[in-house]
């Protein structure tokens, strides 16, 4: 079973790896929009990667209300639960 850390640290990766994003600014209330300057194009990227990550499908619905990593992280942890 996968822990809260763990999606944590590999969604972490992902940001950093995807989107060039500072380690340092990425923390759990970090606001994807406004902090780390995603778009909502960068946000369907996320997605993709997400799901090849968990191997699920995820629906954009689930995403909708998603605002910080940690909601990001809440989400991840929905599917692979």
């Amino acid at each position: 079973m996968i822990d809260q850390e763990q999606v944590y640290q590999k969604i972490s990766a992902v940001l950093v790896e995807l989107f060039e994003i500072d380690p340092a600014a990425i923390h759990p209330e970090a606001h994807l929009y406004q902090d780390l300057d995603i778009d909502s194009i960068d946000a369907v990227d996320l997605v993709v990667e997400l799901k090849k990550m968990t191997g699920k499908k995820i629906k954009p619905e689930d995403f909708k209300s998603v605002r910080t990593v940690q909601d990001v992280v809440t989400e991840v942890e929905k599917l692979v639960g």
